[in-house]
């Protein structure tokens, strides 16, 4: 647990004990933001929930990691949670954690399954010295650790159309079932994002109508830039889905397009040996009395033809281009 408690005048920043957690004495003049990064202590959660007045429904939905984005409001805080987002670029896929968070009147309390840093931009900007986050109010922090987690997915969202675009490249130079895995791959990426970011959308909205007060009007408008945030994230993320349609539609093509080129490839064989096989098989006819049976140099004349009509096919392929690889 990491505990920050600030104002104009300074900060003051350490990791505590459940001990001194117990024996903390909340200043009501200070701004206090504790962080938790792993969840798992029940007794912990249930520490901090009596020393902060946390709803017993609070506190399962913070052990519970299973949860969608959402809002709940009581009368002294409000508590959201929303889930953090990290690309796999080895297995092209999401990986998440739930972040929970809750805002009251002078603190801010959040909650992270693992230490991965989602917050560090923000407290390098509250330890700068004469930060202007100090000046303002416990609402405006709450603000910057959602914007930090909004930006954290355009990072997302841009490496996987890094991958689509190199995807794309790599379909249209030779097409295999490795890149068609790909495809599936960043489209259940983009299907868990979607998942996601769409209730946030209507968190952020509700927070921004600020129903219960607990943002000043000085911070409304960053809320709302946050909601502009994710449509725009969401009409982007819809753009990188209609992207890997397509690419599927790509891939699909160069298979289809392969397959007719060895198809047509076996047919012009085929129709190479037609005409020798109705030769050969009028000659093995038995009958007595056939032309050329009794010449000498009959069977050569029929290899001559056989030749002779494979030559002219073949040439005639060849003027329609159908011995081309291209299609």
């Amino acid at each position: 647990m990491t505990l920050i408690s600030y104002d104009d005048a300074g900060l003051q920043e350490k990791i505590i004990t459940t001990g001194e957690l117990a024996a903390l004495s909340i200043d009501t003049s200070k701004k206090l933001w504790l962080n938790v990064h792993g969840i798992h202590d029940v007794e912990l959660i249930k520490l901090i929930g009596q020393k902060f007045g946390l709803h017993p429904l609070v506190q399962e939905d913070i052990l519970n990691t299973e949860q969608r984005p959402k809002v709940d409001e009581f009368s002294g805080y409000v508590f959201l949670e929303t889930r953090h987002f990290y690309f796999e670029k080895e297995s092209l896929s999401v990986s998440s954690e739930q972040i929970s968070l809750v805002l009251g009147r002078q603190f801010v309390l959040t909650f992270q399954e693992r230490s991965t840093g989602a917050f560090a931009p923000v407290r390098e900007r509250l330890r700068a010295e004469h930060s202007p986050m100090r000046l303002l109010g416990i609402d405006y922090l709450a603000y910057s650790l959602l914007d930090s987690i909004v930006d954290k997915y355009f990072s997302v969202l841009e490496e996987m159309g890094d991958e689509s675009e190199a995807l794309e490249d790599a379909l249209l130079a030779k097409p295999n079932i490795t890149q068609l895995h790909s495809i599936h791959q960043l489209k259940r990426a983009s299907i868990e994002l979607r998942r996601v970011v769409w209730p946030l959308r209507e968190v952020i909205n509700h927070l921004a109508r600020n129903e219960s007060g607990f943002f000043s009007a000085g911070t409304i408008p960053y809320l709302r830039d946050i909601y502009d945030h994710t449509v725009n994230f969401i009409e982007s993320l819809e753009s990188i889905r209609d992207s890997l349609g397509g690419l599927m539609d790509i891939y699909m093509t160069s298979v289809s397009n392969r397959v007719n080129l060895e198809v047509r490839a076996l047919t012009v064989v085929a129709m190479l040996f037609m005409p020798a096989t109705l030769i050969a098989g009028i000659f093995g006819m038995n009958f007595h009395d056939m032309p050329w049976l009794a010449e000498p140099n009959g069977f050569w004349w029929a290899m001559a033809i056989m030749g002779g009509i494979a030559l002219v096919m073949l040439l005639i392929f060849w003027r329609r281009q159908w011995l081309s690889s291209q299609t």
